[in-house]
């Protein structure tokens, strides 16, 4: 038996801030056309909306450049010539190659 006194459904607003939250979440792997496609379907004043795709925009580049930060720290602290001694020391390498020549398209001059 289910109490239904118990049971909540969720109201309009709570379905809207829920959408809200996970777009910008979202928003660092989602286009600004994307954002504002699934924010355009909210009953938000357009106000509202561009600030959310300005904030989701905003997002996106720290997202990123953090991420470009963390690669650059870690590839800096790397030695370059220490991997490849260790790569040339313990494997073989070997390149297969195919060169194909084509005559050049003639131009007039």
């Amino acid at each position: 038996m289910v109490n239904k006194s118990n049971e909540k459904k969720d109201s309009p607003i709570g379905d809207i801030i829920k959408k809200v939250v996970s777009v910008g979440v979202g928003a660092a792997f989602m286009t600004e056309e994307s954002v504002k496609k699934i924010l355009e379907d909210l009953p938000l004043p357009k106000d509202i909306i561009s600030g959310l795709v300005q904030n989701a925009k905003g997002a996106k580049e720290d997202f990123t450049n953090g991420i470009r930060e963390e690669v650059k720290s870690y590839f800096s602290k790397l030695d370059a010539t220490k991997i490849v001694s260790e790569i040339l020391d313990h494997y073989d390498v070997e390149v297969e190659a195919k060169f194909k020549f084509k005559k050049k398209a003639e131009t007039k001059n």
